[in-house]
């Protein structure tokens, strides 16, 4: 398997092994270079570098440049020690200089590969930089990003009369692009006289980054080859701007095209895949792996992992991750947080467990998922402990979303004074995520009076986010405060706020269908409404009753009832028994929290239908088997 394709293309030639190693003429000619092959410290570094010193070799750039190669891009090598070196060269070469740059370019902040390019400038120790420079640094400025050094970069390289050359301009579409200028982009694309493969790529790139889906497909269409790097960068593109639907869609094209997708078309399938609950999708990527013998890496395991946790299917994630020769914190991480979301936190905590013995260390990342497994699962002791062993034990220091997961935990279990608590001691200021944990926390144990404080300091901070009116007017609903829920949509109405519309997502035959509430475009709209009103009937006669306390206000009990049963996961699950094989596990994604009515409606209906209904909303995964769903109604 080919490996993933950068978006921006690499401005020298690929080479067969790392940089800074010498070649085999270079270590005939300076013996001390053979060294640098076994090099592993800084510690060794210094001593070949003392050895060079006294031998006088320091002063042929051959070797001054492999050393300095070594310490810039190697993962033992320091930045400083190279920088360093380089002021000591008596006339450092371009070749030098751009080594030196490069590592800037990948470091922490790649805007110093700017700062590093000035301050040579203004020394003269560089008489002329050259197109290899100008490429790197308008990289740098696409990394951080930075337009207006971005401008500068480009009248320098116009200054030095590189801008016409090909390479430059791709790079010049990449950093106007990635600067969110599609304007400028497509200037410097048409300013190009001879456009490359690369040309094209970057333009498309710039298209999907900045948002313009409509130029994406039509540069796309317009293209009479595509290769694999094009389909890579639109599949890409489309998931990593999540249109989900329409990467999977350009996917299949592709297979249709006979064009082999490579690991990281795979990867970004998978995580559509993942967003949609589209398993069947990504069971096919799977039998694809083993069909063309693909060893699973890193990073294509993982994300099969992370595809079948967010599918529902445990067991499936649970043999992926047993398989996978290699596992790195991210795969770790990903099962851990899956199991908790899927409701099996002590599964996960013991999967902790099992990396710590295995000497892997835990990331921030990690202990989001071990909180959330600790509050899914109302463990509030072993939270508490988890959230301390962070400083105590391994040295990371909370950030606003463990605080969160700590105010979640607290509140699911009713101990809203503890999580006020933690929110009062917080060492930042708490964001929109804190105060909706705490509102939460206050419509499922009923506390009105506490829920009315957060949830009108919720609106504030987010004046525009439905949901936030939405789940307030539900806690006054709740305690029969009609006239507070008639305030609070006539102060919606005035601030044009609109409830976003639920949608809900079934994956079949290898077909994501997209249902929202009350809708009729289907195909099968006409049987899907005949099998709901089955539904219904079996459910009153199992003794149901709607739950309309969420409805809108201003209709008559009847309307009420009528509208909830039309929500878009009532209408996915009638679909989903249509057409499919009785025993038939279904699976169901929700863009919003899964409503008090669908979530009895549904657990009723496991029963009645002897079927495994998984829906995961916008929170947490809920697996509804016999009447009983794996929340214990508590989400």
């Amino acid at each position: 398997m080919s490996s993933a394709p950068a978006l921006v293309p690499v401005a020298s030639p690929p080479r067969s092994s790392p940089p800074w190693l010498p070649t085999p003429l270079l270590v005939s000619q300076y013996p001390m270079l053979a060294h640098l092959h076994s090099c592993t410290s800084m510690k060794q570094l210094h001593q070949m570098h003392a050895n060079a010193i006294t031998s006088g070799a320091i002063f042929d750039n051959f070797v001054a440049s492999r050393i300095l190669s070594f310490s810039a891009l190697s993962p033992y090598g320091s930045l400083s020690y190279a920088r360093l070196l380089f002021s000591r060269l008596r006339k450092p070469d371009t070749f030098t200089f751009n080594t030196l740059l490069r590592a800037y370019v990948c470091g922490p902040d790649p805007l110093n590969a700017v700062l590093f390019y000035i301050d040579v400038l203004n020394s003269s120790a560089l008489h002329r930089p050259d197109n290899h420079c100008f490429a790197l640094l308008l990289k740098a400025c696409s990394e951080a990003p930075s337009l207006s050094l971005g401008v500068m970069v480009h009248a320098q390289a116009i200054k030095f009369g590189w801008s016409s050359l090909v390479s430059v301009q791709n790079f010049l579409v990449h950093m106007y692009a990635s600067c969110g200028d599609i304007g400028l982009a497509k200037l410097a694309f048409n300013g190009i006289e001879e456009c490359d493969d690369a040309s094209v790529n970057m333009m498309l790139g710039g298209f999907l980054k900045c948002g313009c889906f409509e130029g994406a497909r039509q540069l796309f269409d317009e293209m009479s080859e595509r290769d694999g790097i094009t389909w890579s960068v639109m599949i890409n593109g489309l998931v990593q701007r999540s249109r989900f639907k329409e990467g999977l869609e350009f996917f299949r094209r592709m297979l249709e095209e006979k064009v082999e997708p490579n690991e990281s078309v795979l990867v970004n399938v998978l995580n559509a895949c993942a967003h949609l609950g589209a398993m069947e999708q990504g069971m096919w990527v799977e039998r694809y792996l083993k069909g063309k013998s693909i060893r699973f890496s890193v990073r294509v395991g993982t994300a099969l992992v992370d595809m079948y946790l967010k599918c529902g299917c445990v067991e499936k994630a649970y043999e992926i991750f047993a398989r996978m020769e290699e596992k790195n914190v991210l795969a770790w991480t990903a099962m851990i947080g899956g199991l908790a979301i899927n409701g099996r936190g002590e599964e996960a905590l013991q999967l902790f467990s099992q990396m710590e013995m295995e000497g892997v260390s835990p990331n921030d990342v990690t202990f989001i998922g071990v909180l959330n497994a600790c509050s899914h699962a109302g463990l509030v002791d072993d939270g508490v402990k988890y959230f301390s062993s962070m400083t105590e034990v391994y040295g990371i220091e909370p950030n606003v979303q463990h605080y969160c997961c700590l105010v979640d935990l607290y509140g699911r279990c009713g101990m809203l004074h503890q999580a006020e608590e933690v929110i009062k001691k917080m060492p930042m200021k708490p964001n929109s995520a804190v105060w909706g944990a705490l509102l939460n926390s206050c419509r499922i144990h009923g506390n009105s009076l506490l829920g009315e404080v957060v949830g009108k300091k919720l609106i504030e901070l987010e004046s525009n986010n439905s949901g936030r009116y939405v789940l307030l007017s539900n806690i006054y609903a709740a305690n029969g405060r009609w006239e507070n829920v008639a305030e609070l949509r006539r102060v919606m109405k005035e601030r044009g706020v609109t409830k976003l519309p639920g949608s809900s997502f079934i994956d079949l035959k290898g077909h994501v269908y997209e249902f929202v509430a009350g809708d009729n475009v289907h195909p099968q709209s006409k049987e899907i409404y005949v099998m709901l009103s089955v539904m219904m009937k079996k459910l009153m006669q199992a003794g149901y009753k709607a739950n309309t306390g969420e409805a809108l206000l201003g209709m008559d009990e009847e309307e009420k009832e009528t509208a909830v049963s039309y929500h878009s996961e009532k209408l996915a699950l009638a679909f989903g028994l249509i057409n499919t094989e009785p025993g038939t596990t279904i699976r169901i994604t929700k863009n919003l929290r899964v409503c008090s009515d669908c979530h009895t409606a549904t657990k009723m209906l496991s029963k009645i239908y002897d079927r495994v209904f998984v829906v995961r909303d916008r929170g947490r995964f809920h697996h509804f088997k016999d009447g009983i769903c794996s929340c214990n109604d508590f989400w």
